[in-house]
């Protein structure tokens, strides 16, 4: 895995080195009022969320039974967009930027570390009236999740992991590990050739990368605020033995993961798969790090059987 750190630093150094003069002004970010112009659509809105701004997106019938999406490290809500067609036919799905991404946009606390992640999402159902959910999450989100599952039972009625942080990783454990200054500087600027990189790294099958998808990555990453609190997000960044943590999960849970992952290898999937006490894992030849985004008709078809398995069928959301 330290290859493959090395090899994603290497390639965003080419990325920095081909932007050049360009850095002094990507680093200034974009402005929030320009990006949120461009991309807020009707079923967005901005609610405070414990003295934070956050983006909410909101789709399907209000009264059907809710699931809440989170994303992963640098990325939005939109990677959740080919999920969202199908499953807002038959549920109130609901997704928020994450402190410090997307059109959040920084946290004035800086609550970045994974707890106070797992800790924030409760507040997000807290602000939504929402008692319990079923929640998907993909990487960082993944990560937020399972330790919100973890920590009250009481509150998640099935569990979705994607690719989801868990088990040490990249030097990575009790402690947070030292973030190179390329790393720093790809998060301050997202230089095209840098997230272009990224995206192939992230994905299994490169041709899947649209144009357009790259361009909302790197709109997102560049916006004003983001790139210090993605560093600051690193810096707060541990992957304690979750061993414990992972076997307190009541939910039935799902886990999907990409075969071509390279970032968290399928070996961790396994290994929390054998952790949750009711756990199943899903895998995907060919697919990468964020399935739901790289394969999502496959990926949602597999999420909609496991919660009509568990009873999340009716309006109300009953059993």
């Amino acid at each position: 895995m330290k290859k493959i750190l090395f090899a994603i630093l290497a390639l965003m150094v080419l990325g920095l080195a081909a932007a050049g003069n360009y850095y002094w002004k990507a680093a200034k970010g974009i402005s929030a009022a320009r990006l949120e112009a461009q991309y807020v659509t009707p079923d967005d809105r901005f609610i405070n969320v414990a003295g934070a701004r956050v983006r909410i997106r909101e789709e399907g019938d209000p009264s059907a039974p809710p699931v809440l999406l989170v994303h992963g490290f640098t990325h939005s809500l939109e990677t959740w967009n080919g999920w969202a067609l199908r499953l807002k036919d038959e549920y109130r799905v609901i997704r928020y930027d994450l402190l410090g991404h997307g059109l959040t946009g920084p946290d004035p606390t800086e609550r970045y570390s994974p707890n106070e992640r797992a800790a924030f999402l409760g507040e997000i159902l807290n602000a939504l009236e929402l008692e319990t959910t079923a929640i998907a999450g993909n990487s960082l989100g993944g990560l937020a999740a399972w330790r919100f599952a973890s920590n009250n039972p009481d509150r998640v009625k099935t569990l979705i992991l994607i690719s989801p942080g868990a088990y040490s990783l990249n030097g990575v454990s009790d402690e947070p590990a030292d973030i190179p200054a390329a790393m720093k500087t790809y998060l301050l600027t997202a230089p095209e050739a840098g997230v272009r990189a990224s995206a192939e790294l992230i994905y299994g099958d490169d041709s899947k990368i649209t144009e357009d998808r790259l361009a909302a990555m790197r709109d997102m990453i560049r916006r004003e605020g983001n790139g210090e609190a993605l560093i600051k997000s690193l810096e707060e960044f541990t992957l304690p033995d979750p061993s414990a943590a992972l076997s307190r999960i009541a939910a039935p849970t799902l886990i999907l993961w990409g075969e071509d992952d390279i970032l968290i290898p399928i070996e961790q999937g396994r290994k929390i798969e054998s952790a949750i006490p009711k756990a199943r894992l899903i895998s995907y030849q060919g697919v990468g790090h964020a399935a739901q985004e790289e394969a999502p008709a496959q990926t949602v078809a597999d999420a909609i059987a496991f919660l009509r398995e568990h009873g999340a069928t009716t309006k109300d959301g009953a059993e």
